[in-house]
């Protein structure tokens, strides 16, 4: 399996007054890229929740490298380093036109059902399992570029 980076622009409304790119933006950028990766790997996200399951954020981290600007071409690699029958992390490494990279971080999930109860994942939605396991598998190796 070979996915392409989730590339875009910085977007105006996402500076600040200093002109560069709000801190609490690149979280939502990992958000982005995780929904991108996933649905690249054939599961489209809203066929996940239709189905009853979710995956909501149990941590993030994030650490600021180089500041990007209005304007910027940036992309995101996540990557699932780790992933069990209940938990999962993903990490981000965000990069400039250049290159250069400017942020990286990570998150932890979990997978639960519609009334927020924890979801064997392997047992009930083995099809979602071996998505998850092959994109861990794939690791840093699942990006063409």
């Amino acid at each position: 399996m070979k996915l392409r980076p989730y590339t875009r622009r910085v977007f105006y409304y996402e500076t600040d007054n200093m002109g560069v790119v709000h801190h609490s933006n690149y979280l939502r950028w990992f958000e982005e890229a995780r929904v991108d990766v996933i649905e690249q790997a054939g599961l489209p996200f809203q066929t996940v929740e239709e189905r009853g399951l979710m995956s909501p954020v149990l941590s993030a981290h994030c650490d600021y490298i180089v500041p990007m600007r209005f304007g910027d071409v940036f992309t995101v690699k996540a990557y699932i380093p780790d992933f069990s029958k209940l938990r999962f992390d993903v990490e981000y490494e965000v990069f400039d036109q250049k290159g250069t990279l400017c942020v990286k971080g990570s998150t932890t999930h979990c997978f639960i059902d519609r009334e927020f109860r924890p979801v064997r994942i392997k047992k009930n939605y083995p099809d979602i399992y071996d998505i998850y396991c092959a994109l861990a598998d794939a690791g840093r190796e699942l990006y063409e570029c």
